[in-house]
């Protein structure tokens, strides 16, 4: 049975009807907004490139791990879907199908934020009229691939459709930057800029790590062997992205633990991770210190700190040996801020030119620990709810427990952190309805002048990230 695909244009707002026009009222003023998405993972040579993409299945379901978590959720494996193993081999090559499969599943996805951005794409991305179901397949396949065929689907063009002011997607040090650099010499306006993630050089637990560290030693030619000499790599490294229009790095740790060690601990803690033989106590401490050695690079080559910790990356080890990491398998876990954070803040935290963004996949923090230290540091800020929480009421949470302590101007706005390139603008449309939804109920509760409101609503959707990621 077909069903008619039909978004309320009231979604998201509150039940009770006077406190409903307070909030589309000042919906009505930011929705057409440009949007800032300042920390993603959307692939720079899409937009390099300009190339037309493949078809339905490659783009709007082997990027998207929300996908893959709840159908492998239901018994559906990740080979039936198409997805390349760790070796490089596709065991199903037949996109259709796989579309059919995702499409006979669709309704698992009823009430999540998934249902949400999806039926938003079919409907104002590619016109679709009647929901996705096993029915309807073929005739979403066909007509989504006929129009990713069409130069007005084109990824620069989508782009400018989408109204997107700037993008910025996430690279290794490692990484050459050539896609960004095309971009940057193109004639396009499109703004799409690096950020710089460090991890796979500064976490002696990620996957060959002394390969990678190797490899940076030898693009800067710096002896990465002494420790003075592993921070200069990475200074040229901070400096190489900054260079090619990069604002922000991006660290995603375990825990938020910070050190300030002495000279001859940090050298002894690099010998043991280059040797591959570190025990995870001392892994923990490595990076540790590494997140205050980035914040006295942030403070000296201005770039904005992003900090998230709190997920045990590739829980499901089957998963992860098979498939590698980003396939749904990342796993929240309880984290402290106060005591962790303690090292970095007593070295810079009353420091005005180190800018830090701190997020959060564990939401008793908000109001106990995130809200009263950004209330306080100057160097802080909170970056919005996301990835478990980038819902409806994961974002009303994050509101209601941050904004008694820290205020709305010590948060950054909305970030989408997303691969799924499409899905964008509807990440950002439930951001901007959900902020719309909390002021208008401080409106209504007189607690919040309207012209406030309106002004607060601007800025949550684009003024604030702009200003925290110096874009």
């Amino acid at each position: 049975m077909t069903t008619k695909l039909s978004l309320n244009p009231d979604r998201l707002f509150p039940i009770e009807a006077s406190t409903r026009s307070i909030a589309k009222q000042l919906y009505s003023e930011i929705k057409d907004l440009p949007i800032v998405s300042p920390h993603g993972h959307t692939d720079p040579k899409w937009f390099a490139e300009n190339h037309h993409f493949k078809d339905p299945t490659e783009l709007l379901i082997k990027p998207d791990h929300y996908i893959f978590r709840m159908l492998y959720s239901q018994g559906i494996d990740l080979d039936t879907l198409g997805i390349t193993t760790a070796d490089g081999q596709t065991t199903e090559t037949d996109s259709r199908k796989i579309w059919s499969i995702f499409a006979r599943h669709y309704f698992l996805f009823r009430g999540t934020p998934s249902r949400l951005w999806f039926d938003y794409v079919f409907q104002h991305v590619f016109s679709m009229e009647l929901v996705l179901c096993e029915e309807t397949a073929d005739d979403y396949y066909d007509k989504i691939s006929e129009k990713l065929a069409s130069d007005a689907f084109k990824p620069r063009v989508l782009f400018d459709a989408f109204n997107i002011d700037v993008l910025v997607t996430t690279e290794s040090p490692l990484d050459t930057l050539e896609y960004h650099i095309k971009i940057k010499n193109d004639t396009w306006s499109g703004r799409v800029l690096t950020a710089f993630r460090p991890d796979p050089v500064v976490d002696p637990e990620f996957e060959n790590f002394s390969e990678n560290v190797k490899q940076l030693g030898e693009i800067t030619g710096e002896d990465v062997e002494k420790f003075e000499g592993y921070l200069a790599a990475l200074r040229q490294r901070r400096e190489y992205f900054k260079s090619h229009g990069a604002t922000s790095t991006d660290h995603g740790h375990p825990s938020a633990l910070t050190c300030d060690l002495d000279q001859q601990q940090k050298q002894h803690l690099l010998n043991q991770a280059l040797s591959g033989e570190i025990s995870p106590e001392n892994a923990e401490l490595f990076r540790g210190q590494m997140l205050t050695e980035m914040a006295g690079m942030s403070i000296d080559d201005g770039l904005v700190m992003q900090i998230h910790p709190g997920s045990h990356r590739n829980h499901n080890t089957f998963i992860f040996n098979k498939f590698g990491r980003d396939k749904g398998a990342d796993m929240p876990t309880s984290t402290e801020y106060v005591q962790n954070l303690s090292a970095l803040l007593n070295k810079f935290g009353n420091d005005k030119r180190l800018n830090i963004i701190l997020f959060t996949l564990d939401e008793t923090t908000y109001s106990r620990e995130l809200a009263p230290l950004a209330g306080h540091y100057p160097c802080l800020k909170l970056g919005p709810a996301w990835w478990f929480h980038d819902s409806p009421e994961g974002m009303l949470r994050f509101r209601q427990q941050t904004t008694e302590t820290a205020g709305f101007y010590n948060t950054v706005g909305f970030n989408d952190d997303t691969r799924a390139f499409l899905s964008i603008p509807a990440r950002h449309d439930v951001a901007r309805r959900m902020d719309c939804y909390y002021l208008s109920t401080l409106v209504a509760e007189g607690r919040l002048d309207q012209n406030d409101a309106c002004e607060l609503a601007i800025d949550l959707s684009y003024n604030l990230a702009k200003q925290a990621y110096k874009l």
